[in-house]
């Protein structure tokens, strides 16, 4: 993950710099105060439930805090234009319709670690990204998908 720029809209980038200061600030504390508790409670460590819980969550934000932390210090912005745009770039804004269909789907085209395409955001690295890259309105890119392929023709990019 290092090894290549991590590509984060303004937007992206404030949400992973909150989430791990969140974790840094506050969870990392709560879950510490979970492990000396349980600690407290005396006996045998290997049979307490709520230690191993604890040490489990403790195991799992350490290593978020590391992910987040490696993603932000790769973090190149994206320089979102604007307006119309001639040509499918990162940060995008793009509107398809997939062949066959009438209803138009809207993508913003991110980096991978900001992509959620529940809520519109494709990474530049998923199948849909790669096909659009590049493109222009009008075009019709194919996408292979497990069903088979997928044709969208662009409408918009903005």
């Amino acid at each position: 993950m290092a090894n290549h720029p991590q590509y984060l809209t303004p937007e992206g980038l404030k949400e992973l710099e909150e989430r791990l200061k969140y974790l840094q600030d506050v969870r990392r504390y709560e879950v510490a105060d979970r492990l000396r508790t349980a600690m407290e409670e005396g006996g045998d460590l290997s049979e307490n439930a709520e230690y191993e819980d604890a040490k489990n969550e403790q195991a799992f934000i350490e290593g978020e805090i590391l992910r987040l932390e490696t993603i932000l210090s790769s973090a190149q912005i994206i320089q979102e234009t604007k307006g119309k745009k001639d040509v499918v770039a990162l940060g995008s804004h793009i509107t398809v319709i997939e062949q066959g269909a009438t209803e138009k789907e809207e993508y913003h085209l991110v980096g991978s670690a900001e992509a959620n395409p529940a809520a519109g955001k494709i990474s530049l690295e998923s199948p849909l990204g790669k096909a659009l890259l590049g493109s222009k309105v009008g075009d019709k890119v194919t996408v292979n998908a497990p069903g088979g392929q997928i044709v969208f023709v662009i409408k918009s990019i903005a």
